[in-house]
């Protein structure tokens, strides 16, 4: 047991330095032997746990989507309505997004790598299907329209989304993703709301603000291998 524990905390130091390699540098730019020295771990241990620099990059992807997915889920439970799991799950992965380099750095991975060795799809897919999940939720306690097209507003929220939080870092290093999020939603929100609803387009955007998030669980368990 104490050994396998080792192997654990070994495993999840890479992941962990992995994620800082990969957010400074990229994926084409990062090296193992840089991801090694960052984890203060031999190049063998590294080995160990990962054969190629592509099966590490999507172990930083499979914590991103876990970690963001469990956030989202856990705010969705509290809210008191669809609209407003929207609302605060698109400020949960804000937060992430700057606070959280393991989340930045999958972020990063899936959007700007090149590499078909990575798996990138099914992390927007099931962000596409836990947003489509909260329209649906939203249109069935009547604050959104009955004939809104949930998986259209779905997949315009998810790109749209990505490309906010794109813009954001390239001008601003996110300093301006809550504001630039709020702005998505203040657009989104007309199209959508029930009639009789509309305070909820002025009522909700300004629920996407900095919000708490549980520590991060330990990537070893958290990451399959």
């Amino acid at each position: 047991m104490p050994q396998q524990k080792r192997a654990l905390a070994t495993r999840a130091a890479i992941v962990r330095g992995a994620a800082v390699v990969f957010d400074e540098h990229g994926y084409s730019e990062a090296s193992l032997d840089l991801v090694a020295e960052t984890a203060k771990v031999t190049k063998g241990a590294l080995y160990f746990h990962f054969r190629s620099k592509a099966d590490l990059a999507n172990a930083v992807i499979a914590e991103q989507h876990s970690l963001s997915r469990a956030y989202a889920d856990q705010v969705s439970a509290a809210a008191g309505s669809g609209a407003e799991a929207l609302m605060l799950s698109c400020a949960s992965l804000a937060t992430q997004l700057t606070t959280e380099v393991l989340v930045t750095a999958g972020i990063r991975l899936t959007t700007q790598s090149p590499s078909r060795d990575l798996r990138v799809e099914h992390p927007y897919l099931d962000w596409q299907a836990q947003i489509s999940g909260l329209v649906d939720r939203a249109v069935a306690e009547g604050d959104f329209r009955a004939d809104t097209d949930v998986e259209s507003v779905a997949r315009f929220v998810v790109g749209s989304y990505a490309g906010v939080h794109i813009v954001s870092q390239a001008l601003t290093g996110r300093a301006d993703l809550f504001d630039r999020l709020r702005d998505m939603w203040a657009f989104v929100l007309p199209t959508v709301v029930s009639p009789g609803r509309e305070g909820l387009t002025s009522s909700l955007p300004p629920l996407i603000r900095p919000s708490d998030v549980p520590p991060s669980p330990d990537v070893s368990s958290a990451v399959p291998g």
